[in-house]
């Protein structure tokens, strides 16, 4: 007979009473569910190899391993973790706990593009069974631990099949909510855990949460799980958590595509634990398997060691190179990744606690890890190195004197009498519960409740009464938590923390793990080895204040610039400039710096992955930024700083500027114009006052971008998706940057025959043009406010008139020089124009010219100040000067004419003295020069003698003589 018939026969009286047949098939009857319940119990037990069944970050499970571990002695732990996380398990020593182990890869290979960054973690927390099994099998000499899982590759080869329900359900008030940078510590990654065991059945949980008269899903395994196992026996523990384990996997719905994958991964640990045995010779009956609970009652045909299937055969993996490293877990992050409910790992940990100290167990903890001694702490100070296997570690059979003897499989059915009867649970503790309640008031006092006695007195009678409506014999930290907030919480939450969050602090707090010196990669290290001249502690997770100053400790200048590098690669907040900045050409003197590395270790350590030293990796996402496929002029010029910025020397910066010249010539759009124009007038003004010549690259980029928006320039004022700020920055490089490009080579004509060839129909378009027209000399100012008054004057027009001055304001950039006629615009548009005109168009101004304040604002209130009164006082007799009446034109006397070579000679061949008058715009008429004849009007050239010299000659001559230098410049220029 089997061990289980007795309750198999009781269940199925259970279900013959309770259910009504049906269609449904023998698996899916009530019957058949109980039935099999018992059958997976059976069989697990039934098994060769010892399977240990877990939940994730239980306190029953890991009491349970503890006392298994010290019973049994395994040689060999068969650990249900990601096989190619086993280099990790070593470096635990040298980290405080919580941490994650995480596999990392950006360089894909066999993965969709664009799929990248992968990363997966798996958090490890003290109050774990699968860390009693890892510190036992690393401490204790002769004992290997085998981790069979799949590896993280097959992960994300595995992670669509897993898209159907395979993400975790968040639980009311789950860390989502969390406490900020605790509950992001794991960032985007994908967590695998030991033992995920919850119902996938939503109506299940329900039904659970309902009549369990709890709010979420871990209060509900605390009460009816966790406390009944946390005093169990060991076998009374294995045969309860297999029985939960294969009710879940039994109740779940139709068409549940994550069964498939878990399908999958037992047939990988089963391969890999026969696999193992074969190769090593291991003797089964001392070797343990740690595993979920629902995988421990699989029903694939590999299970088992002794199963007769087919070799199951494991697929390749890709081409994916995975870095590995460990990075710091905190509770709340774990809850975040698992969707649990906020503070219930806290909980856990706390019940964990309190468990080993009732119990006088011993747990296993790593070598070296007592008191964080495998951090480094301070300054200058180097990580204790880890001790030897087997130093430190526990004797075997230390504090087990209230262990339970080991029990032969199968020994006896404990199910019958552990679910016929209530779990035996411990009474009210009243002075818990009366420490609970006097430490939340203290705790909400400092935190700016207005706390006193009587609520410390209320929320002791509220747990109780909780417990009583719930059918609790003693207040649990939920039942006390809800009543802290009933009774202390009344209206708003006075600081950052509600009562909830001040619960957790008191029962355990949000525990952060810390990475190790040791353990970091070599980044890191370089890292926190060049900060050491700063004095802090890297460490911790507050944030602390330095204050720089190079002309006190020039040697402090390195540290600056790791701190600007840290803070262009670290997420906001991890450094963050108080004093100083860091521009093209900037000296700096001092500098002030809030850092907080400690809270930001896994950014770091993700950084390592990248690299050897942060420079490195900066160089490395330059390139990528520069070379992406949808990356732009403008992105590269961005890069382009950067590099200079932070990397220095030319070559980086000459090959970004390159990639630049590359993709302004392939852009086929001038969206990023206004960027570009920003960026190239910063970077060719650095290297004009920083370098005796600019790089070929800045010349390139000067006339590949002249002869680009030439060409395009038509083209954009005529198309509507192009925008008046778009079409302003192509004509503010084309003249700003004209004289250069003109000394380059370019050819001035193109820009007046995309000018010529520009037809916009758009207002603000339109005002571009003239503006362009105006300072190419084909428009005159008396010709455009002629045009701008004709607008005015025009109804038909009148409420477009906007959007005209709109484009001349910004046309301040391209031609600065127009700003007295843009202020005598504007004046006139608030001076003339109606209302419903003008008060509509008043937020768009202001926008645009908040939006634009570095480059439109300066010219434009210079300009107003120079235009209009600087009193009060002077503005009732002032007029503009618009409207001031043209001042009548002087009668000049006419001079004599003088006399003169140089006169004669102007007056002979005035061609280059009218050329110049047109250039000036004057229109004077020529005067007489008097007789041509005589010694005093000029020379006078004979047919066979040299010109005839007056007096004066013999000054010009002697002048010329004293001063030879004149006369030779102006030949040598002539002969060119």
């Amino acid at each position: 007979m089997s061990t289980f018939d007795a309750l198999r026969e009781q269940l199925l009286d259970a279900a013959a009473a309770f259910s009504g047949g049906g269609d449904a098939p023998p698996a899916r009857t009530m019957a058949g569910i109980l039935s099999g319940l018992v059958d997976d119990v059976d069989r697990m037990l039934r098994e060769e190899l010892e399977i240990f069944p877990v939940c994730h970050h239980s306190p029953a499970s890991a009491l349970a391993m503890t006392r298994r571990l010290r019973d049994k002695r395994p040689k060999v732990v068969y650990l249900e973790l990601c096989e190619d996380l086993r280099p990790l398990l070593d470096e635990l020593r040298n980290c405080r706990l919580p941490v994650a182990l995480q596999a990392f890869a950006t360089d894909l290979d066999g993965f969709p593009p664009g799929s990248g960054p992968l990363s997966v973690i798996a958090p490890v927390t003290e109050a774990s069974a699968e860390y009693q099994a890892i510190a036992y099998a690393l401490d204790t000499p002769g004992v290997e631990i085998v981790l069979v899982d799949r590896s993280v590759d097959h992960v994300f080869q595995w992670l669509p099949k897993e898209g159907d329900g395979s993400a975790p359900q968040q639980e009311a008030g789950a860390a989502e909510d969390g406490q900020g940078d605790e509950a992001a510590l794991h960032g985007d990654a994908v967590g695998v855990e030991i033992g995920d065991l919850r119902p996938r059945f939503a109506e299940l949980e329900r039904h659970l949460l309902h009549h369990g008269k709890v709010r979420h899903w871990s209060e509900w395994w605390d009460q009816y799980v966790e406390q009944p196992l946390t005093g169990a026996d060991y076998a009374t523990y294995r045969q309860a958590m297999a029985l939960v384990g294969s009710l879940f996997r039994r109740l779940r719905p139709d068409g549940d595509g994550r069964l498939a994958v878990d399908e999958e991964r037992e047939r990988y640990m089963w391969t890999r634990i026969r696999e193992h045995l074969a190769a090593s010779g291991a003797d089964p009956a001392d070797c343990l398997y740690v595993c979920g609970a629902f995988h421990a009652v699989s029903d694939v045909a590999e299970f088992g060691l002794r199963s007769e299937a087919a070799p199951y055969e494991i697929g390749p993996r890709t081409g994916t190179r995975w870095l590995y490293g460990l990075i710091p877990s905190s509770h709340s992050a774990i809850e975040a990744q698992f969707g649990l409910a906020q503070g219930s790992v806290s909980i856990a940990a706390a019940t964990w606690a309190k468990a080993v100290k009732r119990g006088g167990l011993t747990p296993h903890r790593l070598a070296g890890q007592q008191d964080g001694t495998g951090l480094r702490a301070t300054k200058g100070t180097k990580a204790t190195k880890p001790a030897k296997a087997g130093a430190g570690a526990v004797k075997a059979g230390a504090g087990t004197a209230t262990a339970t003897p080991a029990v032969a499989e199968p020994a006896a059915d404990r199910l019958s009498g552990f679910l016929s009867g209530p779990p035996a649970l411990d009474g009210l503790d009243e002075d818990e519960l009366r420490g609970w309640c006097v430490d939340i008031v203290r705790l909400a006092r400092r935190n700016g409740y207005l706390a006193s006695t009587a609520d410390a007195i209320a929320v002791f009678e509220t747990s109780i009464l909780l417990a009583g409506l719930r059918g609790r014999a003693r207040p649990t930290p939920y039942d006390f938590a809800d009543a802290a907030v009933t009774c202390i919480e009344k209206d708003v939450v006075p600081g950052r923390r509600d009562v909830r969050r001040l619960c957790e602090i008191l029962l355990g707090g949000d525990k952060i793990g810390m990475v190790g010196y040791e353990a970091l990669p070599p980044l890191v290290r370089d890292v926190y080895d060049r900060l050491e001249p700063l004095g802090l502690d890297l460490t911790r997770r507050t944030q602390q204040r330095v204050l720089l100053d190079f002309k006190a400790d020039p040697e402090l200048e390195p540290c600056s610039d790791l701190l600007w590098t840290l803070r262009y690669l670290l997420p906001e907040g991890a450094v963050r400039p108080i004093m100083g900045a860091r521009r093209l050409g900037e000296r700096r003197i001092q500098e002030s710096w809030d850092v907080a590395l400690g809270r930001h270790q896994r950014e770091i350590i993700e950084l390592g992955y990248e690299g050897v030293t942060v420079e490195q990796v900066l160089e490395q996402r330059l390139r990528r930024t520069a070379w992406d496929p949808q990356a732009t002029a403008g992105v590269a010029l961005a890069a382009v700083e950067d590099a200079i910025l932070y990397l220095g020397g030319r070559r980086l910066a000459g090959e970004l500027g390159a990639r630049a010249v590359e993709l302004l010539a392939a852009e086929r759009t001038v969206d990023d114009a206004p960027e570009v124009l920003r960026r190239i007038r910063r970077l060719l003004t650095y290297y004009r006052s920083s370098e005796p010549e600019l790089p070929a690259w800045c010349e390139d980029f000067v006339t590949a971008g002249y002869a680009h928006y030439c060409t395009l320039l038509p083209t954009a004022f005529a198309d509507d998706d192009t925008g008046v700020r778009q079409v302003g920055a192509m004509l503010g490089f084309l003249f700003t940057l004209e004289s250069l490009a003109l000394s380059l080579g370019c050819d001035r004509a193109q820009l007046e025959l995309a000018v010529r060839q520009s037809h916009p129909r758009a207002p603000a378009k339109v005002a571009l043009l003239w503006a362009a027209q105006t300072q190419l000399g084909l428009l005159t100012r008396e010709e455009l406010r002629a045009r701008c008054d004709e607008l005015l004057a025009n109804p038909l027009v009148v409420p477009a008139y906007p959007l005209y001055v709109s484009g001349f304001v910004q046309a301040l950039e391209p031609v600065p020089g127009l700003a007295p006629f843009v202020v005598e615009a504007l004046s006139k548009a608030f001076e003339r124009l109606p209302d419903p005109v003008l008060l509509p168009w008043l937020p768009k101004l202001i926008t645009t010219l908040r939006r634009h304040a570095p480059e439109l604002v300066p010219v434009l209130v210079r300009e107003a100040g120079r235009t209009f009164p600087g009193a009060l006082a002077e503005l009732d007799a002032w007029t503009p000067p618009w409207e001031r009446p043209a001042a009548p034109a002087r009668r000049t006397r006419t001079a004599p004419a003088p006399s003169g070579p140089v006169s004669v000679l102007l007056t002979r061949h005035p061609q280059a003295c009218d050329a110049m008058a047109a250039l000036l715009g004057c229109t004077a008429e020529w005067g007489s020069a008097g007789p041509e004849q005589g010694p005093e009007q000029g020379p006078e050239q004979g047919p066979e003698q040299g010109p005839r010299q007056g007096p004066e000659h013999g000054e010009v001559r002697a002048l010329l003589a004293r001063h030879p230098a004149t006369t030779g410049a102006v030949a040598a220029l002539l002969r060119r």
